[in-house]
């Protein structure tokens, strides 16, 4: 156990570096497309969301498969699926949404513009805006991408398991659905301070959550671990 601690350490602290490389991507968006439309956010949001979905899949099926002596594909399916979508719905709304929460970002819940864009959340709320619709949870609003996405990128997995190039399209792929998700919150308000708010909720919304996922997620139901979480070298038999 301690063997198998001290590797994922290692491997966050591996994958901060590109973590902060994937956010400061993330702010980019947020400033070429300030001000953009609630409703173009949320679509933008619901296919980077789902995409994500997939690629987590991939990789959280590729390390339990490439790691245990238990290869079932019902097993499989079920540790990938689970860990996918929780580990993304945590990742693209659930970080984001208490970002917003907590640096007062306002909700255009309808996609109104004029003083709708201003109106609080809690406003929105009381106009019909729940929890589920402010906060945008995937596989509430939109299942049948998620689902899905979350099914194929399991048996990508299960006929190549492969973790290298997936995992650093995950991190990507997070980032950029979690600054759409706070894009809808945002408005035309991008002041120094909200922005650099938005990139540690950006930063936190995805190394801690994608790097769960992918590495230590599979791995707490492996039976016979060799110590190493992530060690790509020892894959390249496996098509890396």
């Amino acid at each position: 156990m301690q063997k198998k601690l001290i590797a994922i350490a290692v491997e966050l602290k591996n994958h901060a570096p590109f973590t902060l490389f994937g956010a400061a991507t993330g702010i980019l968006c947020m400033l070429i497309f300030k001000g953009l439309h609630h409703d173009t956010s949320r679509v933008l949001f619901y296919v980077f969301h789902p995409a994500h979905v997939l690629l987590s899949a991939v990789v959280t099926a590729a390390m339990f498969k490439l790691h245990s002596v238990k290869r079932s594909f019902a097993l499989i399916l079920a540790i990938a699926v689970t860990g996918s979508i929780g580990v993304a719905t945590l990742s693209d709304s659930l970080i984001p949404y208490a970002g917003e929460v907590l640096l007062g970002m306002k909700v255009d819940v309808h996609g109104h513009g004029g003083e709708d864009r201003h109106s609080d959340r809690a406003d929105a709320t009381q106009e019909g805006g729940g929890f589920f619709e402010n906060a945008h949870i995937g596989f509430v609003e939109a299942w049948y991408a998620v689902f899905p996405a979350a099914i194929i990128g399991t048996l990508i997995a299960y006929l190549r398991p492969r973790t290298k190039f997936p995992h650093a399209g995950h991190i990507l792929l997070s980032t950029w659905a979690s600054s759409f998700h706070m894009m809808m919150a945002f408005g035309d308000d991008v002041s120094p301070g909200r922005l650099a708010g938005s990139f540690v909720f950006l930063f936190l919304a995805v190394w801690l959550p994608c790097c769960f996922s992918d590495i230590v997620f599979p791995l707490l139901f492996v039976h016979s671990p060799d110590g190493s979480c992530c060690d790509h070298g020892k894959h390249k038999e496996a098509g890396q």
